[in-house]
């Protein structure tokens, strides 16, 4: 914001109009104000104030502005206070007349007359100005937009009191700090600086309480890792400046070191894998050759002993050829053994049948006989042959 100039009428100490031009005044870069008590210096600062805001700063701003009007006016005279100025870029003029009681135009008294306001820009265009406003509401909000703070803030900021000042130069550290908290009204940061302390120390509370649990997390992965991290854990207690990085650190190196090893051992049991198989391979060849050779061996053995038995089992071949043979002859050989018994039979009979015959019967028997003889020598006839077979059956047995 620059001021470009101000106008005073019936203002404070002012009974008629002054102007200040204030381009011409900073001219020369910084200007003073000065004079003697009384001579209207805060009044000037009054007068820039209550054209900005619609009123001046601290106890002066009562009565309505009836307290603003100077005692040196003439009746007639109204107060207006006129400020031309530039503020982001744009240059405005405002006028205010407070509320004032002028005389009764006709008759005797006073009548009061309302508060006035008007804003105008300067158009570099048209190099005219214009109206921009009539309300004190519109122009108090554009005001407070361009400038960016409240009346409060301006005062508190840009116009500091002419004793508080002074005392503020000789004050020590101590007692300007309570000076600048009465002027600035900074109770209220007293107050938010209260509220962050407070929460700067449930925070520190917090980062220690996390601090302890990601330090405990840090110990249980060394002791899992073992040898695995060989960047040592550094000594930090909870709350110390950079423990989270540095635990996050030594996490990463022991993450990336126990990847190296995982990778490795997978590489050594893919490694063990394929000789493991290659092994079973090579294994099933030795068991099928160790088979092979088994049955080689037993092979063997029961060839030698088939060798040794080969005598023995030439004979018993040679006994069961002539069993084979035997078993033609077989039938004749019981038909032998049938013919005997009958034959013995018939002697046994014909030797009690002999004893038990009369003398007179003896030829008759006689001739029996030779035919019994004759049958007789058929079949010993049968019976020779039968002989015969036998010893042929003897031979070939």
């Amino acid at each position: 914001m620059r001021l470009h100039r101000l106008d005073i009428t019936a203002f404070g100490p002012f009974g008629t109009t002054q102007r200040i031009d204030f381009d011409e005044l900073s001219a020369g870069g910084l200007f003073l104000l000065h004079g003697p008590t009384g001579a209207g210096k805060t009044s000037v600062l009054d007068a820039v104030c209550y054209a900005l805001y619609g009123a001046v700063p601290g106890a002066r701003q009562g009565g309505q502005g009836l307290t603003l009007r100077s005692d040196h006016a003439a009746p007639a005279t109204r107060t207006e206070i006129r400020l031309e100025l530039t503020v982001a870029g744009r240059r405005l003029e405002v006028t205010r007349q407070p509320p004032w009681a002028r005389p009764k135009k006709r008759g005797t008294g006073t009548t009061t007359e309302k508060a006035q306001t008007w804003l105008r820009e300067y158009e570099a265009s048209a190099g005219s100005w214009k109206d921009l406003s009539r309300s004190h509401q519109e122009i108090g909000e554009e005001i407070t937009q361009l400038l960016g703070m409240s009346r409060e803030q301006f005062c508190q900021v840009v116009l500091l009191p002419q004793g508080d000042f002074a005392r503020f130069l000789r004050a020590d550290a101590e007692a300007r700090g309570r000076l600048l908290g009465r002027l600035f009204d900074t109770h209220r940061f007293a107050e938010v600086e209260k509220r962050l302390t407070e929460r700067r120390r449930a925070a520190e509370s917090e980062v220690r309480d996390g601090d302890a649990a990601l330090l405990a997390d840090a110990h249980r992965m060394q002791q899992a890792a073992g040898d695995i991290a060989e960047l040592p854990l550094a000594d930090l207690a909870p709350g110390d400046p950079g423990l989270a990085e540095d635990v996050l650190a030594w996490a990463a190196v022991a993450r990336v070191t126990a990847r190296e090893r995982l990778a490795l051992a997978h590489g050594a049991v893919s490694a063990a894998e394929s000789a493991h198989a290659a092994a079973d391979l090579e294994l099933d060849d030795v068991r099928e050759v160790a088979r092979l050779q088994r049955r080689f061996t037993e092979a063997r053995e029961r060839a030698a002993r088939l060798e040794e038995r080969s005598d023995s089992h030439h004979e018993t071949q040679t006994r069961m050829d002539r069993g084979r043979k035997a078993e033609a002859v077989a039938p004749a050989l019981d038909l032998r053994d049938e013919a005997e018994a009958e034959h013995r039979r018939a002697t046994t009979a014909e030797a009690h049948a002999r004893a038990a015959l009369p003398a007179s019967f003896a030829d008759a028997g006689a001739a029996g006989l030779a035919a019994d003889a004759r049958r007789a020598a058929e079949e010993l006839g049968g019976l020779a042959s039968a002989r015969r077979a036998e010893a042929r059956l003897g031979e070939l047995t």
